[in-house]
């Protein structure tokens, strides 16, 4: 899968003269490669890094775990994270149809091993270190979801995976709550429960449940559970860190 077709062209002949080899498609943009994907099953696939619409990483992310993925790129600032989420192999252009060969057969190994992809590192492959995600995709059926990150109200974990609540919808993501959590902006979520991770831009008030527990009320009118740690959290970013009494602190108020 690559945007530009010269570069498709020498990858399909490379590809067409190796033994074995059966060619089921090709796209020019991630969209494309993920629907074409799921509805081709192909074995391995071949994936540039830079590509309009979804990255080869976000590709890789939404193909079934069990496909073999090697990164054939321009770029080898992202190797590291190639290995990192799995990947295969990483190519870089320009490359020999002995170099592809190789990559090939390591594909095939893969696919004897059954060896499957780690979605969470996945997710977070395609971020620099320190930065958060601008957007989450997600897929939803036959549809691909590219979500911006302000539209998500809260994200709860559902047996294995996540669900993340955005404009009256629920939509499932494979990885944990940990590793989405820590993918999402502190200055904008926060986790007040081991189960939620709450948008703060949606939070309308803090309501008292029970003695010692809160419910976090948000503007669609979604109810979360607040921890008492996840409490604690929450008034120090809403009422800023206790200040001394010497200071003249405000207390502490529900």
């Amino acid at each position: 899968m690559d945007d530009e077709e010269p570069a498709r062209a020498v990858l399909r002949e490379m590809l067409g003269r190796l033994p074995g080899v059966r060619i089921v498609g090709e796209c020019a943009d991630g969209m494309e490669a993920v629907k074409a994907a799921a509805e081709l099953h192909p074995d391995i696939v071949f994936l540039d890094i830079q590509m309009p619409r979804l990255d080869g990483f976000e590709v890789a992310e939404l193909l079934d775990p069990a496909v073999a993925v090697v990164f054939v790129t321009a770029y080898d600032q992202y190797a590291v994270k190639a290995f990192e989420v799995r990947a295969v192999d990483y190519v870089l252009k320009p490359f020999s149809e002995k170099r592809l060969g190789e990559s090939f057969e390591r594909a095939r190994e893969r696919r004897r091993a059954r060896t499957r992809a780690d979605a969470a590192a996945l997710a977070a492959a395609s971020r620099a270190p320190g930065q958060f995600l601008s957007r989450v995709v997600v897929r939803d059926g036959p549809h691909i979801r590219v979500i911006p990150v302000d539209r998500i109200d809260f994200v709860g974990a559902r047996d294995d995976a996540v669900a993340l609540k955005t404009e009256g919808r629920q939509l499932r993501k494979p990885p944990c709550l940990a590793s989405l959590a820590a993918a999402l902006g502190p200055a904008r979520f926060l986790r007040v429960h081991r189960s939620f991770v709450i948008n703060l831009d949606r939070l309308q008030r803090v309501e008292l449940y029970s003695k010692n527990s809160h419910i976090a009320i948000l503007a669609d009118g979604s109810r979360i559970p607040i921890s008492r740690e996840g409490h604690a959290r929450l008034r120090e970013i809403l009422e800023g860190p206790p200040s001394s009494p010497a200071a003249g602190g405000r207390g502490e108020r529900d």
